[in-house]
């Protein structure tokens, strides 16, 4: 094993090695020891990574098995990496903003019980990450994809206390097996018909592949590969009807809520379409389906956040609807405009949960936006930092967001797949609903009238973040004279150093990402397919494409979405109200969330306790209890009862039965003969 590649395994095993630190002594270590041990780890993996992107800068790479696991007949399961341009972006991403979640966590989580556990997990997802985007097999992308959404699950429930936290642990744990079950039959169908598991054998045999079909169907191979890989993306990278789960995961630590949605589990789907490029390219069909999908989630989930009153549920959906500008950008094979999203999304949208959270913590964990307005005279780092985020999420020119989002846009116009006209109406009109939705929350978090200090009986929805329950301080909110104050140093230094890439990093990276040579080799995209080559054609400079962008469509949306939400909640605050009973069909609807959660207890929950119910009523009670269990009792008891009848104690009878047998014995023998 040479010196890189013994780099290459420290990247995942200095974070796992934090995380087992911390949560096999998580009981007897001081906290210092807890965070301290997590952070080096994570450190140790950010520095490591810098130094593997310096060596493929270099145009070194590698591609190699390290381990091997198992071996049926010619299929071998192994433990290997790749390292290239796309994996070396992801590890930068993943251990940066980690790294930064890590620090804010300290400060955050400075009260609660669970500290030490709560840095195990994140450490931990940090591990199962990396695993996920450095392997170069179906094994291991297996591994971390299952890994990732295991340590989820322990997050997201991290408050085990709570009937909602439960809840919300295992509603993404079903509704990520869901995604997982046509994953698995897409990593089947390549095993079975491809005889390997590794990414470039694989990939070697497209051609022979395209060619077939599924035994026993007309269905071409890799349309059914690819659409059952792309379920699994649909689960993890919350896209619709699959995107269920994630608003309810908010019932996690928000440090949790920043790490799982803006650099690790629901970019992960992201991530594996963009890996299996040459794969999807062959497949116009499975191309036509994410666009569809991508498209459908960017805006009708980008309408629910319209409608939220607690702060961290906006941003929540926010991330629904930016995951659905990267899946369409998949669909029309702008693979690499999907991860340049993915890249500038990590940064700001870390930022906005971190300055959500910080929010909280200075209103005394109150999520709930009704009960705030003012709070920039009390918070301004946290309300500083946030407006940059803001200004990135809706896509200023010059700012990160800027850069992919309107890459993604243009892209979408240039294509021929079919459903992009669908998807380019969804992705403008998108424009304008983030815009609104965006600066309706700091609108009313930052600006307008105080609302904080007062009683707020009419309002359910306080927040109860940052504490377990037998923890809690007697209220939520700030008591009446009280006033907000900044976060600590901890915490408020994380949201600076996450507000430089997210405002600089598009601007230095868009020419060598989307138009220069950065996925040459690494992304697969046919011809006719290459629309971020009609893009390039028009692109000069960063400082071109940002002022170009002052002119173009989607700035005027943005803007006329910053102007309604300042009319709506600082001009005018009185006309929600007004025009709610107008909007009032529209709004029930949007309440209930598309019915997607009704459709779904009433179909699979009530039709998985149907299921319940009958294989109880037929199999538990009458099979099992009635024939195995209660009827070899009384095969045994109607034996026994036989035997005793016929062992009376009588010598005589004893004598006689054992004459009938001799003569019976007789008469067998003579009949043989």
């Amino acid at each position: 094993m040479t010196s890189m590649q013994k780099l290459y395994l420290l990247v995942p095993l200095a974070p796992l090695f934090g995380a087992i630190i911390a949560g096999l002594f998580c009981r007897v270590i001081p906290r210092w020891v807890a965070h301290s041990v997590t952070i080096l780890g994570v450190a140790v993996a950010l520095v490591a990574s810098w130094v593997i992107f310096q060596d493929v800068q270099a145009g070194n790479s590698f591609n190699g098995a390290l381990y091997t696991w198992a071996t049926s007949g010619d299929l071998k399961m192994e433990i290997g990496f790749q390292i290239d341009k796309l994996t070396v972006m992801m590890m930068l991403v993943v251990t940066s903003v980690s790294l930064m979640v890590h620090l804010y966590t300290i400060g955050y989580m400075a009260e609660d019980p669970g500290y030490n556990r709560f840095f195990s997990y994140i450490s931990l997802f940090t591990f199962s990450m990396l695993m996920l985007v450095m392997s170069n097999n179906f094994v291991q992308l297996f591994f971390g994809w299952e890994a990732v959404g295991l340590v989820s699950y322990l997050l997201i429930g991290f408050w085990f206390k709570r009937p909602t936290a439960v809840y919300a642990n295992l509603k993404a744990f079903l509704v990520n097996r869901v995604g997982d079950f046509g994953f698995l039959l897409g990593i089947g169908l390549i095993a079975a018909y491809a005889g390997t598991l590794n990414y470039a054998e694989v990939f070697a045999k497209r051609e022979e592949l395209v060619t077939m079909t599924v035994a026993g169907t007309d269905w071409p191979l890799l349309t059914a590969v690819c659409i059952g890989l792309f379920i699994g993306a649909m689960g993890k990278s919350a896209q619709v009807p699959l995107h269920v789960w994630l608003p309810d995961s908010m019932e996690g630590p928000t440090p949790i809520s920043a790490l799982i949605h803006a650099a690790t589990m629901v970019t992960a789907g992201i991530f594996m379409v963009t890996r299996m490029s040459p794969l999807f390219e062959l497949s116009e069909t499975a191309l036509s389906f994410v666009l569809v999908i991508g498209a459908t989630t960017a805006l009708f989930m980008g309408f629910l956040g319209i409608i939220q009153n607690d702060i961290k549920r906006v941003v929540a959906y926010s991330t629904l609807s930016q995951l659905g500008y990267m899946t369409v950008a998949l669909g029309v094979s702008a693979y690499s405009a999907a991860v340049f999203h993915l890249m500038t999304h990590a940064f700001f949208k870390a930022l906005l949960f971190l300055g959500a959270g910080s929010v909280i913590m200075g209103m005394h964990h109150d999520q709930d936006m009704r009960n705030m307005g003012g709070l920039w005279k009390y918070m301004p780092i946290t309300w500083f930092t946030s407006l940059l985020g803001s200004l990135a999420l809706i896509g200023v020119p010059f700012l990160s967001g800027f850069y992919s989002k309107d890459s993604i846009i243009e892209a979408v116009h240039f294509s021929t797949i079919p459903g992009a006209g669908y998807a380019y109406f969804c992705v403008v009109a998108g424009v304008f609903i983030t815009a609104f939705y965006s600066f309706r929350m700091y609108f009313r978090v930052f600006h307008g009238p105080e609302n904080f200090g007062k009683a707020h009986d009419d309002h359910s929805a306080h927040g109860d973040d940052h504490h377990d329950d037998d923890h809690h301080d007697e209220h939520h909110g700030l008591a009446p004279g009280e006033k907000p104050h900044e976060s600590p140093w901890v915490v408020w230094v994380p949201l600076a150093l996450l507000a430089i890439p997210s405002v600089f990093i598009g601007y230095f990276t868009v020419q060598p990402m989307l138009f220069g040579d950065w996925f040459d080799g690494v992304v697969t995209v046919l011809p006719e397919h290459d629309v971020l080559a009609k893009v390039g054609e028009h692109f000069h400079s960063a400082a071109g494409m940002a002022m170009h962008g002052f002119t173009a469509l989607p700035f005027w949306l943005a803007l006329g979405g910053v102007v309604l939400a300042w009319v709506m909640y600082i001009a005018m605050p009185s006309l929600p109200g007004r025009i709610a009973p107008i909007f009032r069909p529209i709004n029930v609807v949007l309440e209930n969330k598309y019915y997607f959660d009704r459709f779904n207890e009433i179909v699979f929950a009530g039709g998985a306790r149907l299921l319940g119910r009958g294989l109880w009523a037929a199999g538990d009670r009458t099979i099992i209890d009635g024939v195995l269990i209660n009827g070899s009792a009384s095969a045994v008891g109607a034996f026994a009862r036989l035997a005793r009848g016929i062992q009376t104690g009588y010598i005589y009878r004893y004598a006689f039965a054992m004459v009938i047998g001799v003569c019976l014995l007789l008469l067998w023998r003579l009949g043989f003969k």
